[in-house]
């Protein structure tokens, strides 16, 4: 019965690896800072999407996980473990890439920003990249729906690196994790495309930049 051994396998995986992440981010100490960016357009009933770069996703999915928030997950084998996982711990993910259920995503997306309040995580270079580089759906999206991007940045003292089309980082135990959301950023329906991309991608750096700056001050 191979497709029966498959699920309980997959199930399986999903519940070790909640809880090995559980482990990993617990021990961590977290200096997280400008939470208020999203949490007050929450409260004014807008609609939130999330930007973190792939390569970094894994401290954001945890730092935002049990609130029943939205996420967009691909449809590979290792996100559909990620997946699982992310229903473990309270996501409701759709599941889509740019390449694989792109426009059929897009909708569901638009239809899930369209009810605010509600907050959506994206990484918009995901998944297969090119890194630091958003696919248009991220920003029609937020176009479409008049939602607001609020990027996200970290940075942590211990990690392992895992290198393929990008390097993605997995926290090890017992270091610090820096995590800084910025200002939002918010596009009007008729702004021009890139324009659109190039202000995004600033806003992605500028966050970095100030993350980065401040961990560096933390650990002289």
């Amino acid at each position: 019965m191979p497709v029966f051994d498959n699920i309980v396998k997959s199930r399986l995986q999903s519940f070790i690896g909640k809880w090995i992440l559980k482990l990993l981010y617990g021990t961590n100490r977290w200096n997280i800072r400008g939470t208020e960016h999203y949490i007050s357009l929450l409260e004014k009933k807008q609609s939130v999407i999330i930007a973190c770069w792939h390569g970094h996703l894994l401290a954001p999915f945890m730092h935002l996980s049990g609130n029943g928030y939205y996420g967009l997950a691909g449809t590979h084998r290792d996100a559909e473990i990620l997946s699982r996982i992310g229903h473990n711990l309270g996501w409701r993910l759709l599941r889509g890439s740019s390449s694989k259920r792109g426009p059929d995503v897009f909708i569901e997306l638009v239809q899930v920003l369209q009810n605010p309040p509600v907050l959506f995580a994206i990484t918009p270079d995901g998944p297969k990249g090119p890194p630091r580089i958003p696919k248009p759906g991220v920003i029609q999206a937020a176009k479409k729906t008049g939602a607001f991007i609020v990027p996200v940045a970290v940075h942590s003292t211990q990690n392992w690196e895992f290198i393929n089309w990008d390097t993605f980082y997995i926290e090890k135990p017992f270091g610090t994790i820096f995590m800084e959301y910025g200002s939002p950023i918010f596009f009007e329906k008729n702004m021009d495309f890139d324009q659109c991309k190039q202000d995004f991608i600033k806003g992605m750096n500028n966050i970095e930049h100030s993350n980065l700056e401040y961990a560096n001050k933390q650990n002289i």
